[in-house]
């Protein structure tokens, strides 16, 4: 397949998966697979991840926005005198401590993770597995909305974003089931997931391109545009459609669609499909 197609396809699966609880690590690699060729390049990944922070970017901006004003107004007046910060800075705080577990883990076991644990099989397992997970923790009663979310909720939020470096996990759907299992409403688990990508996936887009740079890969400008306005577009409509959705609705369906897919994935692998 051409770079442009291509490029359209992994952008609209990478936002997809990204915001959805369904896995996107999961979803790129099986892509890669039934395309018949390597779909990961320093060009894609960048490309994707950019796409992927502008949607969180865009989408939250009065968030961010509201962020930077309390951390500057509340570091002018009160100092290192947290108790007396703004709840905006307390909730950038805890976006900040959310963001460590991952991050730890990304350094310590990345090149394992890329090594052994990428294949379908172990994809499909986490899909069904992680899954399960999910619709347990949605099944119970939560209505703590955004503004409770302590620094130690953060963290646990923050462990489970770690576990889903794991292909098949799923980044969005790991940090929605720790929230919603810490009694969060639907609405305030998907936000903070989402609020919370933005670190990493920042981090994430500046570690390949640093790789790309060091290594002298060749990105193709073009592509890596196409992928990530795609992502960009497809993902702000995902966080605002999500968003409505789980006011109203609960997370089951995104359960039966992993238990679904798992199955065939393992069913696939199991037969040499993959």
């Amino acid at each position: 397949m051409d770079d442009y197609p291509r490029a359209i396809l992994l952008g609209a699966v990478q936002a997809l998966s990204e915001f959805l609880p369904i896995s996107s690590s999961g979803h790129l690699l099986l892509s890669s697979r039934l395309l018949g060729s390597e779909t990961a390049s320093p060009t894609f990944d960048v490309g994707l991840h950019l796409g992927t922070l502008f949607a969180v970017l865009v989408y939250f901006r009065a968030d961010w926005l509201g962020f930077a004003r309390g951390l500057v107004d509340d570091a002018t007046t009160h100092g290192a005198g947290i108790r007396r910060w703004s709840p905006e800075t307390r909730l950038l705080l805890a976006i900040a401590l959310g963001t460590v577990p991952a991050v730890l883990a990304g350094l310590l076991f990345n090149s394992t993770i890329e090594t052994y644990l990428r294949s379908p099989l172990i994809v499909g397992v986490n899909l069904i597995g992680f899954g399960l997970l999910l619709g347990w923790a949605d099944r119970l009663e939560g209505n703590r909305g955004l503004a409770s979310m302590t620094y130690a909720a953060a963290i646990l939020v923050g462990i489970a974003q770690a576990v889903a470096l794991m292909p098949g996990v799923s980044r969005s759907g790991a940090t929605m089931t720790a929230a919603r299992a810490l009694a969060f409403d639907r609405e305030a688990a998907a936000r903070f997931s989402f609020l919370l990508s933005a670190p990493v996936v920042f981090a994430a887009a500046v570690l390949e391109l640093g790789k790309a740079l060091l290594d002298d890969a060749p990105l193709a400008w073009g592509a890596m545009f196409v992928g990530a306005a795609t992502a960009a577009v497809v993902g702000w409509l995902v966080i605002a459609g999500l968003l409505t959705f789980l006011r109203t609705r609960t997370l089951r369906v995104f359960v039966w669609y992993r238990i679904a897919l798992g199955t065939a994935v393992i069913a696939g692998a199991l037969l040499g499909a993959f």
